[in-house]
C-alpha cells in the first residue's frame, strides 16, 4: 500500500454491489459524512489534500476507489468483459451500496470530480434522501437525457465523423477512449506510464498556460476543434503521443508542488498494475446510446438538493459540451449556488488549489446544513 498523510486511513469494504471497495477515510464516523468521488485517470488518493482539512472541520470523509480503479476489486478488467457494469446508474448503485455497507443512513454531501461528478449527480437525482447535498467539480451535469433527441447535439460518433472531415483530420477523445487500442496505447506506451501521466496531468492543468477556456457557441466541428488536443486529438495520434508533445521540462517537474514525483508514483504504480481499461469502460458506456433508455426514466427531473459547482478557471472541462454549463444552472439543479471558478487551477482543481476547494466545500456544507 502506498504512503498516506498521517490521519488518513485505508481499508476495504466487501459486499458493495459485487465489489470489495477500497476507500480512504478521515475523521470519526459519528460525524456527518462527506463522500468524495474521483474521476479519470485518478484514484481516491486524488482527494488527499482536502480530506484532513474537511475532517478537522468536523466531518467524516470517505473517498473510494470507484469501480474499475485502484485497489477496488470485483470488476472486469478486459475489453470484452462486463463493461456495461460501468453505466451511470450502476455506478450510482455502487455508491449507494457503499453508504449502506458503512452503516450510514445518509451523507451530508456527495462530491464528484470529472467523471465522478456524473456519478454524484445521479446519486443526488435518484436518492435525495441518501445524498442530502451535491458538489460537482470540473464537469457540469446537464440533467437526464430527454425522451427525444435534442436538436443540434450530435452523437459522439457523428461528431467524430465531422471532426475527421476537417483539415487536418481530428477525432474526439471520448470516441478514442472507447476503442480497443486505447488501454494498451497508454498502459504500454513508449515513454512508460509515469511519464505519460506526468504529461497528461500537466497538459490539463493551469501549469500549461495555453489552457484559456471560453464557452463554445455550438457543436459545429470547427468550434469544437478549438479545444486542446487532449479533448480533440489529431486523428492519427494516440493519447500517449498527444500528451508527450507537452511533456514539462525537468525544471518544471521539480517546481510542481501540487503533484510531486513521489505523489505521481502512487498513480503510475497503480495504473501500471491495473491498466486503464476499468476507467475507459465508463466512456464506452456513454457511446452509442445503449444505456440512454434507462436514464430517460428520469427525463425532466431536476436535482432538488442544494448543489454547487467548483472548477479551475483554466479548465476546458467546463465548456467541452456546449451548453451544459448553462443547462446545469438553469434546469438540471433547482437549488444551484453561483459557480465557483478557482484561479490558478486547471482540471485537477482539488489537487492544484486544495485550500480554495476546501473553503468552497465548507461553505457549501454550512449552507446545506
Amino acid at each position: 500500500m502506498y504512503a498516506l498523510p498521517e490521519g488518513i486511513r485505508s481499508r476495504s469494504v466487501p459486499g458493495v454491489n459485487g465489489l470489495s471497495m477500497h476507500l480512504l477515510e478521515a475523521g470519526d464516523q459519528g460525524r456527518p459524512s462527506v463522500l468524495l468521488l474521483h474521476g479519470f485517470p485518478e484514484l481516491a488518493y486524488s482527494w488527499r489534500k482536502v480530506m484532513l482539512p474537511l475532517a478537522d472541520a468536523g466531518y467524516h470523509i470517505i473517498a473510494p476507489d470507484q469501480r474499475g480503479y485502484g485497489r477496488t476489486t470485483g470488476w472486469d478488467a478486459s475489453y470484452d468483459g462486463d463493461w456495461g457494469a460501468c453505466r451511470a446508474l450502476n455506478l450510482a448503485r455502487d455508491t449507494l451500496g457503499l453508504v449502506h455497507a458503512l452503516g450510514l443512513k445518509s451523507v451530508a454531501a456527495v462530491v464528484g470530480h470529472d467523471f465522478g461528478a456524473m456519478v454524484a449527480a445521479w446519486c443526488a437525482l435518484v436518492r435525495p434522501d441518501m445524498f442530502r447535498s451535491l458538489a460537482l467539480m470540473s464537469a457540469p451535469f446537464a440533467g437526464p437525457p430527454a425522451l427525444a433527441p435534442e436538436a443540434g447535439v450530435p452523437s459522439t460518433e457523428r461528431l467524430n465523423e465531422q471532426l475527421g472531415a476537417l483539415d487536418p483530420p481530428r477525432k474526439h477523445y471520448q470516441w478514442y477512449y472507447g476503442t480497443r487500442e486505447a488501454d494498451a496505447d497508454m498502459h504500454r506506451c513508449p515513454q512508460g506510464v509515469h511519464a505519460f501521466l506526468r504529461a497528461y496531468y500537466h497538459h490539463k492543468s493551469a501549469d500549461w498556460t495555453a489552457n484559456q477556456p471560453v464557452p463554445l457557441a455550438s457543436w459545429a466541428p470547427e468550434g469544437i476543434a478549438r479545444m486542446p488536443t487532449y479533448y480533440i486529438m489529431e486523428r492519427d495520434q494516440d493519447m500517449a503521443a498527444t500528451v508527450a508533445a507537452e511533456m514539462p521540462s525537468a525544471a518544471a517537474i521539480a517546481a510542481c508542488k501540487w503533484l510531486t514525483e513521489d505523489e505521481l508514483r502512487v498513480y503510475s504504480a497503480e495504473y501500471g498494475r491495473t491498466g486503464f481499461q476499468g476507467g475507459l469502460n465508463w466512456y464506452r458506456c456513454r457511446l452509442g446510446g445503449r444505456f440512454t433508455a434507462e436514464q430517460q426514466l428520469y427525463s425532466g427531473r431536476a436535482i432538488e438538493v442544494p448543489a454547487c459547482f467548483i472548477a479551475g478557471r483554466s479548465d476546458w472541462g467546463i465548456y467541452q459540451r456546449p451548453g451544459d454549463f448553462e443547462k446545469m444552472q438553469r434546469r438540471a439543479c433547482s437549488r444551484m449556488a453561483p459557480p465557483i471558478l478557482v484561479e490558478g487551477a486547471g482540471h485537477w482543481v482539488q489537487q492544484e488549489q486544495p485550500e480554495a476547494v476546501t473553503r468552497a466545500l465548507l461553505r457549501h456544507l454550512a449552507a446545506g446544513a
